[in-house]
């Protein structure tokens, strides 16, 4: 097989798909293989933080696909998070634990999925015996994804196996899980170099809703109230953004408090009213609504959203 096996998550890359590309890049490698991870777009400040909290170099940004590439797609199968060209190229094989979302390939694929709380967690399974022979960079790696992706075990996502392998993995490695989980929010709550722009793109996955082609956008943050007074421009990046993408009708913004474990939500027009009336069952008289006990776009939001 000529080249690298290319290893990638999703687009607005955050922790887990970074770091699901590098852990699973190197497991390749240490089987004899040759990959190589890639993102496909800036890493958070989260992620960055986390990168060089384990001396781990950043991966290259993914230009191009050739349909002679082959690569392996971690953290997404959903084809809106992806390359244009996806279904053209060597799908080797899809690690994941998100639903179903219409992803197709040229040819059969090896398809590894389980409702986890994070990609890092099954890759930890489907290594066996070797994941005991982590380097510790790349153990902190998987550590952070499942903090990441179970806000420190706060989100109804998170499974006794999350909790399991991350404290597993903490203990080998002499790893303060509350205080490492504290610092990555601490960087993920710095937004201040961001443009209102840059925050609706920082977490954004595409959904369609209703016969709607939906950015449902995500920050979490220890410090709301920062986000939140910059609420006029936000929605002015949104409706800019709206004119500017054809293929999205609408954005809804959600922004995560982790420690208080509730989520508000910005109400700005006619169809963000109809939507969260009708998903949460809620009054949408004023223009945020504070939606208690979500955190999970994955479990909380995006299986509830509809007209």
């Amino acid at each position: 097989m000529a080249g690298n096996i290319k290893v990638f998550g999703h687009k607005s890359p955050d922790t887990d798909t970074t770091c699901s590309a590098i852990i699973w890049a190197w497991y390749l490698n240490s089987q004899g293989g040759k990959a190589k991870p890639y993102m496909l777009g800036e890493p958070n400040k989260e992620t960055a933080y986390v990168l060089k909290k384990w001396g781990v170099e950043r991966p290259e940004l993914l230009e191009t696909l050739d349909e002679n590439d082959s690569v392996v797609i971690v953290d997404t199968n959903n084809p809106q998070e992806l390359p244009e060209n996806i279904s053209e190229v060597n799908v080797l094989a899809i690690i994941d634990h998100h639903k179903l979302s219409g992803l197709s390939t040229k040819a059969p694929v090896e398809v590894m999925m389980k409702p986890l709380a994070c990609t890092a967690t099954l890759m930890y399974d489907m290594m066996g015996a070797n994941a005991e022979k982590m380097p510790k960079e790349i153990a902190g790696l998987m550590l952070s994804s499942i903090l990441s992706d179970t806000l420190e075990f706060r989100s109804p996502t998170t499974t006794p196996h999350d909790k399991e392998v991350g404290e597993k993995i903490a203990k080998k490695h002499g790893v303060d899980m509350a205080a490492h989980a504290s610092e990555m929010f601490a960087a993920k709550s710095d937004v201040s170099d961001y443009t209102d722009l840059g925050l609706i793109h920082l977490d954004s996955k595409k959904f369609e809703v209703g016969g709607k082609n939906l950015r449902v956008s995500s920050v979490e943050t220890t410090t709301p109230e920062t986000i939140l007074k910059r609420k006029s421009g936000i929605i002015a990046a949104i409706q800019a953004l709206v004119k500017e993408e054809s293929d999205t009708d609408d954005v809804l913004f959600f922004v995560v408090d982790i420690l208080k474990e509730e989520a508000t939500v910005l109400i700005y027009n006619d169809l963000t009213k109809q939507l969260i009336k009708a998903s949460f069952d809620v009054d949408v008289s004023n223009d945020t609504v504070v939606l208690p006990g979500v955190v999970s776009r994955k479990k909380q939001i995006l299986p509830v959203l509809k007209m």
